[in-house]
C-alpha cells in the first residue's frame, strides 16, 4: 500500500470496538489478569513487549500507534517517549557505556548535544563531534571502542544533508550502530531503514502530531537493535500518556496531506526569500541551490516545511525588526504544527568541529497550513521594516 493509505489503516482495528473508526482511548494502571496461571504467562513472555500486564508498558492505545509508526518507517518495532528530547538522547544509553565513544555531527539538535556535553560525560561515554558532511570520511573517526554513529539529516538548524547510507556502511564494518534523528524527514519522506540505519528516532510533537498540543517522541529499532532498547525502556520505567497517544494517532492520519502542503509553501516561500537582495542563501535541501540537493534528491521521497534564511552582513537589530514586524510568523520553539514560526539564530555559537562560514544573520523558518500568498505579503512587510529600520 502506499504511506497515504497506511496512514489512513494502520493502528486501527474497528472489528474489535463495535466498528468505531477511531482506537478508543483506554485508561489503566492495572491490569487484571482472570487466572494465576495468566498472569505467570504474561511476566514469563519477554517476546511480545506491547503485552498488556501493568499501565507503565502501555495499553492498546499506545500500542497501536507503536504498531503503526513501526511499520510507516521500515522497521521492527517502535517504542514512544515522554518527550522528542528524550527520544534523541535516553536510547544512547542502550547501545553506549562506561569507557565506549559515540560520535555525533556538529549539526545535532543543541539539546541533544547539551546531553552528550553534560551528562554523557558522567556516565564515562566518550564523544567526538564530526562534520555531519564527512559521508565515508567518518571511517577515520572510529575508534575500536565506537559503538553508536549519531546523525541528523538534515541538521534542524543549518539543515546539511548527510550521506547516510555511506556512514552506515563504514559503521558496521567496524561494529558500530546508526542512530537517526529523522524528524525532519518523517516516516512517509526518509525510510530509514532502507538506508543503513539501525535506531529512528522522531519528534512525535512535530508532524507526527502536527496540531501543537502534545509532547512526545518515538524509538524505531531493527529487530537485532530492539533488545536493548527494550530493556532500557522496561528498566527506566519510560512510558507515555494515553490521551497523548490518541491524539498523536488522529494527527498521522492526516500527515500525508498536511506535509504536502507544508512543503509546497516551504518551497514558495524560499524561492521569495531567494529574490531579495538582503538574502545571502536560503538553506533548503530541497531546493536546487542547496549543496545538499542532490543527496535530498536520491534518499528522500519529499521535503517538510523547515529550513533557514543566511542575511547578507547587518546588525541583528535590522533582522530582529523584521521578524518582531511579522503578523503571520509566531515567534516561538517546535516545530511541525499547523502555524507558521520564524526564529532567530546563530549557528556559530554552538559548533565545535566545523567552522560556520556565513557572517550574516540568520532566522529559521516553518511554513504552516497558511495561504503561501498571504505568508508571502507578511514577509513581504517584515522586510520592509528591516529596510526602513536605521538600527
Amino acid at each position: 500500500m502506499h504511506d497515504d493509505t497506511k496512514a489512513i489503516h494502520l493502528g486501527r482495528h474497528p472489528e474489535l470496538h463495535q466498528g468505531a473508526v477511531n482506537p478508543p482511548l483506554y485508561r489503566a494502571s492495572t491490569i487484571l489478569s482472570e487466572s494465576v496461571a495468566e498472569w505467570d504467562a504474561k511476566r514469563r513472555d519477554k517476546a511480545n513487549p506491547d503485552l498488556v500486564s501493568y499501565g507503565v508498558s502501555g495499553t492498546v492505545t499506545k500500542h497501536w500507534l507503536q504498531q503503526a509508526l513501526a511499520e510507516l518507517e521500515g522497521g521492527y518495532r517502535t517504542a514512544m517517549f515522554p518527550s522528542g528530547l528524550s527520544a534523541c538522547t535516553l536510547p544512547i544509553l542502550a547501545y553506549a557505556g562506561a569507557g565506549d565513544h559515540i560520535l555525533v555531527p556538529d549539526s545535532v539538535y543543541f539539546p541533544t548535544r547539551r546531553y552528550c556535553g553534560q551528562q554523557l560525560v558522567k556516565l564515562r561515554i566518550e564523544v567526538t563531534f564530526y562534520d555531519p558532511l564527512i559521508g565515508a570520511g567518518i571511517a577515520a573517526l572510529l575508534r575500536p571502542n565506537t559503538k553508536l554513529v549519531f546523525v541528523e539529516s538534515p541538521g534542524s538548524l543549518t539543515f546539511e544533508i548527510q550521506d547516510i547510507p555511506a556512514i552506515a556502511d563504514i559503521a558496521h564494518k567496524h561494529g558500530a550502530l546508526v542512530m537517526m534523528d529523522n524528524t525532519w524527514g518523517t516516516p512517509l519522506y526518509f525510510k530509514p531503514f532502507a538506508h543503513g540505519v539501525d535506531v529512528s528516532l522522531q519528534a512525535t510533537t512535530k508532524y507526527i502530531c502536527g496540531h501543537s498540543d502534545l509532547i512526545m517522541g518515538s524509538v524505531t529499532t531493527t529487530e537485532a537493535a530492539w533488545g536493548p532498547l527494550h530493556t532500557l525502556v522496561t528498566d527506566y520505567g519510560i512510558t507515555t500518556s494515553p490521551d497523548d497517544c490518541w491524539l498523536a494517532a488522529r494527527g498521522l492520519r492526516t500527515m500525508p496531506i498536511r506535509l504536502r502542503q507544508h512543503w509546497a509553501t516551504g518551497l514558495a516561500l524560499g524561492e521569495w526569500l531567494m529574490a531579495q537582495p538582503e538574502v545571502e542563501t536560503v538553506l533548503h535541501p530541497a531546493m536546487p541551490h542547496d549543496p545538499g540537493h542532490a543527496l535530498w534528491k536520491r534518499d528522500f521521497g519529499g521535503a517538510c516545511g523547515l529550513f533557514a534564511v543566511v542575511l547578507k552582513p547587518m546588525p541583528v537589530a535590522r533582522m530582529n525588526a523584521m521578524l518582531d514586524a511579522l503578523q503571520l510568523f509566531g515567534i516561538g520553539a517546535s516545530w511541525g504544527g499547523f502555524e507558521s514560526l520564524a526564529i532567530p539564530m546563530n549557528p556559530a555559537d554552538i559548533r565545535t568541529a566545523t567552522r560556520w562560514p556565513h557572517p550574516g544573520p540568520c532566522f529559521r523558518v516553518h511554513a504552516g497550513l497558511e495561504a503561501a500568498n498571504d505568508l508571502i505579503a507578511d514577509l513581504k512587510q517584515g522586510f520592509a521594516v528591516m529596510r526602513a529600520s536605521k538600527s
